[in-house]
């Protein structure tokens, strides 16, 4: 199948998988005596494939790595795994440190919101946003 043909089966655009087949995501298909790429029928299932490890947040990086193992004959189950579970522990550190953030927006919207700008110093910039107590240089 034609690059324009995959494109549309895919939902991608020719762009994109000309750069799937330069990161090394999509080995190079045969061409036609014409020049043109020639995509087999299963590279539609691969991209499908690509599509939904970066749905989960994997990067080309992992997903490449993925492909690798299963283009050289190995089942990549305990890999994925590996990658779903370091996954897992990045979102979780991450909310950890959003809530932290959100709670800290909150005392702040709490001070703004009992702050009077009338009463703010001249050496002040913001009151609102240095530490109650903090002592000016």
């Amino acid at each position: 199948m034609r690059i324009g043909e995959l494109a549309e089966a895919s939902g991608l655009t020719a762009k994109t998988l000309r750069f799937y087949e330069q990161a090394g995501l999509l080995p190079a298909p045969p061409r036609t005596p014409g020049g043109y790429r020639d995509y087999p029928d299963h590279t539609v299932a691969r991209l499908a494939f690509i599509r939904g490890a970066q749905g989960a947040g994997l990067s080309l990086a992992e997903i490449r790595s993925v492909l690798v193992l299963r283009d050289g004959g190995q089942a990549p189950c305990a890999h994925v795994t590996t990658l779903i579970d370091q996954r897992l522990g990045d979102i979780e550190r991450r909310l950890a440190e959003l809530s932290k953030t959100r709670e800290e927006l909150r005392g702040l919207a709490r001070r703004a919101a009992a702050t009077d700008p009338a009463g703010c110093a001249e050496d002040d910039i913001c009151t609102i946003l240095v530490p109650p107590g903090a002592s000016h240089p």
